[in-house]
């Protein structure tokens, strides 16, 4: 079986996307994990969104909440309400002294279809943060 585009024999198929925005990490940090920061890359959460806890939102995404560093990343199971496979998210908020990247990867995919899939979703999510003017000042 020949290997695809983003494809490893570890995670199975993954997405990256990154961005670097004018705002300081802090200032990112606190806009992402913010009720309005959740719904544009997760949704409106039904539960509380801790570490070592289990997630749940309204659109249908549930996990696990595995590693929650504030001001610098969380590492999160994430389940579609559709997807028979559980995959891994992290997000990373990197500090550029006044900008700050925020960096959003998913990996165990379940195949190129599924990663097309949230290529799509995690551009868009890209594209709101931009249009909202989060770090536009």
């Amino acid at each position: 079986m020949e290997k695809q585009i983003d494809q490893s024999k570890k995670v199975g198929f993954q997405f990256g996307i990154r961005k670097t925005f004018a705002i300081p990490y802090d200032e990112m940090w606190e806009f992402l994990f913010s009720n309005k920061g959740f719904e544009i890359w997760l949704g409106e959460l039904e539960t509380e969104f801790e570490l070592q806890k289990e997630y749940k939102t309204t659109n249908g995404i549930n996990g696990f909440v595995k590693v929650f560093k504030p001001n610098s990343h969380i590492r999160i199971n994430w389940k579609r309400k559709n997807w028979k496979n559980v995959s891994t998210l992290q997000i990373r908020v990197i500090d550029k002294g006044a900008k700050t990247t925020v960096s959003f990867h998913q990996e165990k995919l379940l195949d190129s279809q599924q990663r097309e899939e949230m290529k799509k979703y995690w551009n868009e999510v890209m594209e709101k943060i931009t249009n909202m003017g989060v770090g536009n000042k």
